[in-house]
C-alpha cells in the first residue's frame, strides 16, 4: 500500500489513576504497529511484573536530577513524590521518521508536551464511569497500600479538573469501545493536512500530469 510521507504525532493519554488508561494504551500498542510507546524515566519503585527498559527506565533521584539539569527531558513532572520524565532525542527521531509515539502521562506532563511541541500533540483524557468504579479499580490492583489508594483518590479530583485542556475526552464505560475510539482518533489525526509532509509534492506531480 502506497502512502504519502507524513510527520509522526504524539498521542497523549491521561487520566486519574485507575480509570483504565494503561489498559487502553497497551491494547492500542498491541493492535497498531504504527505507534510505539514512549518509555519514561521514573524514580518510583518497580511494581511486580514491571521490566526495566520496557515499562519504565527506573533511576534514582540523583540520576534523574542530572538528566533534568542537562535538558535531556522533553517533559518531566513530580507525581506522588516520584519523578517521571520523557527523554527528548528518541521522540524527535521517531516523529521525523513518520512514526507515532504514545505518552502515558498526567496532566502536568501533557501541559509540558503542549508547550514544547503543540502541533505534534493529540491529547486524550480518560474518565472513569463513576467515582465508585475508580475506587474499586485502585483497590483491585493490589499493588498499592491503603494509604496510597486514599491519596490517589484524593488526587483524582485535581486530575479530573484538567479535562477541558484535552482535544478528546473519553468516558471509559467499556474498554472495547474506548480502545476503538482511540483507534478512530489516530486514524483521523494521521490524515490531517498539516502532518502530510509529502502532500505538496504529490499534488504538484499530480497537476503536472494533467
Amino acid at each position: 500500500m502506497e502512502t504519502i510521507d507524513r510527520r509522526g504525532l504524539m498521542l497523549v493519554l491521561s487520566s486519574p489513576s485507575g480509570a483504565g488508561k494503561t489498559t487502553i494504551a497497551r491494547r492500542v500498542l498491541a493492535e497498531d504497529t504504527g505507534i510505539t510507546s514512549s518509555i519514561s524515566h521514573t524514580t518510583r519503585e518497580r511494581r511486580p511484573g514491571e521490566v526495566d527498559g520496557k515499562d519504565y527506565h527506573f533511576v534514582d533521584k540523583k540520576t534523574f536530577n542530572r538528566m533534568r539539569d542537562e535538558k535531556a527531558f522533553l517533559e518531566w513532572a513530580l507525581v506522588f513524590d516520584n519523578f517521571y520524565g520523557t527523554t527528548r532525542a528518541p521522540v524527535d527521531e521517531a516523529l521525523s521518521a513518520g512514526r507515532d509515539v504514545l505518552f502515558d502521562v498526567d496532566w502536568q506532563g501533557a501541559d509540558s508536551l503542549r508547550k514544547e511541541a503543540e502541533g505534534d500533540v493529540v491529547s486524550v483524557f480518560i474518565l472513569p464511569p463513576t467515582a465508585g468504579a475508580l475506587a474499586e479499580r485502585l483497590k483491585a490492583r493490589a499493588q498499592d497500600s491503603d494509604d496510597v489508594v486514599a491519596r490517589r483518590m484524593a488526587g483524582a479530583s485535581n486530575e479530573i479538573r484538567a479535562w477541558e485542556k484535552y482535544d478528546y475526552v473519553l468516558v471509559n464505560f467499556d474498554v472495547e469501545q474506548s480502545v476503538a475510539a482511540v483507534h478512530a482518533i489516530l486514524a483521523a489525526e494521521r490524515l490531517k493536512r498539516a502532518r502530510l509532509t509529502g502532500l505538496e509534492g504529490f499534488v504538484k506531480g499530480l497537476l503536472a500530469d494533467l
